[in-house]
């Protein structure tokens, strides 16, 4: 166990010492898709027009993704000219046309299974990345595939790209020893996906490119100097400057009120971020699913499909935070409503900023983002905290009002350092009370089956609490939810040999819900549960050893909150 491995909660250590609507397939081309119009890079809906809407609302495959992985064999305007002569009238020969004219991949290879007197679960973690790490490979002609020229890690299952903010979770598992390149290679590689795209997409994938995801990245730039992430921060600061940028957009034209892209001002002039995206259209990878939701819904059918677009971004797709009756997808609102884990990550990519220019000694640069993190902090107080209720919440800031839907999201200030010191015990009795379940922390109060929602716990809101906790002296409540969580893993382990990508935390077992089936591997449950082993949260059974103090020593050098 190494001393360096409180580091990867850098983010609260260093912020603490630094003080279109779709309505069926049309019988002829249609027009040039506007990506192409406009010189962009244009998803397989985009390209395969009509052909794709009937492949997907038809369900010729199980999994939407399926079908906007796989990868024409020709080029798609070549394909939708003989798919419009052919007109296939039949769904077998819609499918035989498909299987002529794209190849579709395979199925995902799961990681190996171990019988039940097999490896240690920290070895057997140990054993799964060499199948999750890949070499680059410039993507196929005309695939969907973003390049990515860097080494890079993948979550597994129908998960065969990089995803961005699993990719922070999955790194803590990969920062020491053997792997530590791999760490340095994504980071890289993200910065390289800034300068091409302005921002990291939500996936490496073209019908990724109009959203990305909770803005990790600082905190996987500091994770390359965890002792000194301030170094780290310089080297990467336009990186981290740019995607600043994309997440602000629009911001200097706002008025009291409105919200443009990811941004709104609120009645006072404070501005706080929302998840966005800049498609009104079905997802590709979901396109069946979305499509059905829209006829079922009765709504405006852009409006909805942007809503399930943004909470895509938000990666809580779907929860109760974003119904607008808290029970029903089609109530979907994810635009209205303010985020506390967004806003949260801002105040840190503001502080993370103003710390690389300040080692730059640019002071101009360094006074201006420590202001921009100050005012946030304010507006997150005044907007997101209710001491009422002692908890952060969402905002609608619609119909002005708070959404007093308490989730693990709660916890975000406290892993940013935003938090006081008596919010920070106020949120810390109320998860205890009310979110800590015998698995772990649970994700909401709320059953709704979608799978971000109770019973079910997943790994990154486990390490934000821990270290959010952590960051407030409160090592107890950190202590049991990590405990909790990893028995919860290791019983899932030793009943079916593997690691999943949610978990059940009401009842310990695998997860349940969402639009797909549960997904082996599993990158971020994989790199959590090994930070968690290696801060001394396990036992004996869990592979390894039991050191509650080695946490409490190493948080020393944690200073006063901001």
């Amino acid at each position: 166990m190494q001393p360096r491995r409180w580091g990867l909660c850098v983010g609260f250590a260093a912020a603490l010492a630094a003080a279109g609507a779709v309505r069926g397939a049309p019988s002829a081309p249609a027009a040039a898709a506007p990506c192409i119009a406009r010189n962009a890079t244009c998803s397989p809906a985009d390209l395969l027009q009509d052909l794709f809407a009937r492949v997907q609302t038809q369900g010729l495959f199980a999994d939407s993704k399926t079908f906007a992985d796989a990868v024409p064999r020709q080029s798609p305007a070549a394909i939708l000219a003989e798919y419009h002569a052919a007109r296939p009238a039949t769904r077998q020969a819609l499918a035989d046309f498909v299987r002529e004219h794209f190849k579709i991949p395979a199925a995902a290879t799961p990681p190996p299974i171990r019988p039940k007197s097999a490896l240690p679960l920290r070895a057997h973690i140990a054993a799964l990345w060499p199948h999750l790490i890949r070499k680059p490979t410039p993507p196929a002609r005309f695939s969907s595939r973003l390049p990515f020229p860097f080494t890079y890690v993948v979550p597994g299952g129908r998960f065969r790209e990089i995803y961005y903010w699993d990719t922070y979770f999955t790194l803590l598992g990969l920062s020491d020893g053997d792997h530590s390149a791999v760490v340095q290679s994504m980071v890289a590689g993200f910065a390289d996906l800034i300068h091409r795209y302005g921002h990291v997409p939500n996936g490496t994938r073209t019908y990724y490119l109009s959203r990305s995801q909770p803005p990790f990245f600082y905190r996987m730039v500091a994770l390359l100097n965890p002792q000194d992430p301030a170094a780290a921060y310089a080297r990467y600061l336009p990186a981290l400057r740019q995607e600043y940028a994309y997440w602000m957009k629009g911001a200097d034209d706002l008025k009291p009120n409105h919200a443009s892209r990811n941004v709104v001002m609120l009645a006072d002039g404070a501005v706080l971020n929302r998840y966005w995206d800049s498609r009104d259209t079905p997802r590709d990878e979901s396109y069946r699913e979305d499509v059905a939701l829209a006829r079922q819904s009765g709504r405006p059918r852009a409006q909805l499909y942007r809503d399930l677009r943004a909470a895509a971004e938000s990666g809580w797709d779907f929860s109760s935070r974003w119904l607008a009756d808290g029970r029903n997808l089609s109530t979907i609102e994810t635009t209205a409503i303010v985020p506390v884990d967004l806003n949260s990550l801002l105040y840190g990519l503001e502080r993370a900023i103003a710390d690389g220019c300040a080692r730059h000694n640019d002071a101009t640069c360094a006074r201006n983002f420590s202001q921009l993190a100050a005012r946030r902090k304010v507006a997150m107080n005044k907007y997101l905290w209710m001491a009422s209720a002692d908890a952060y919440f969402d905002y609608d800031w619609r119909h002005a009002h708070s959404m007093r839907r308490l989730s693990a999201a709660t916890l975000y200030p406290l892993f940013v350092g935003a938090a006081d010191a008596t919010q920070a015990a106020a949120v810390a009795q109320a998860v205890r009370s009310r979110l800590l379940a015998p698995g772990g922390l649970v994700t909401t109060r709320v059953r709704t089956g979608q799978q971000w929602d109770s019973p079910y716990g997943w790994a990154p809101l486990q390490w934000i609490a821990v270290c959010g906790l952590n960051a407030y002296g409160d090592r107890q409540l950190a202590g049991q939810i990590a405990r909790r969580w990893l028995r919860t893993v290791e019983i899932v382990y030793r009943a079916q040999g593997k690691l999943v990508e949610k978990y059940d935390v009401e009842m310990p077992g695998p997860g349940g819900g969402g639009e797909y089936p549960l997904q082996d591997g599993f990158g971020w449950t994989n790199g959590v549960t090994a930070a968690l082993l290696d801060l001394g949260y396990g036992d004996a059974q869990a592979g390894s050893s039991n050191n509650e103090g080695l946490a409490q020593r190493h948080l020393q050098h944690a200073g006063t909150v901001h």
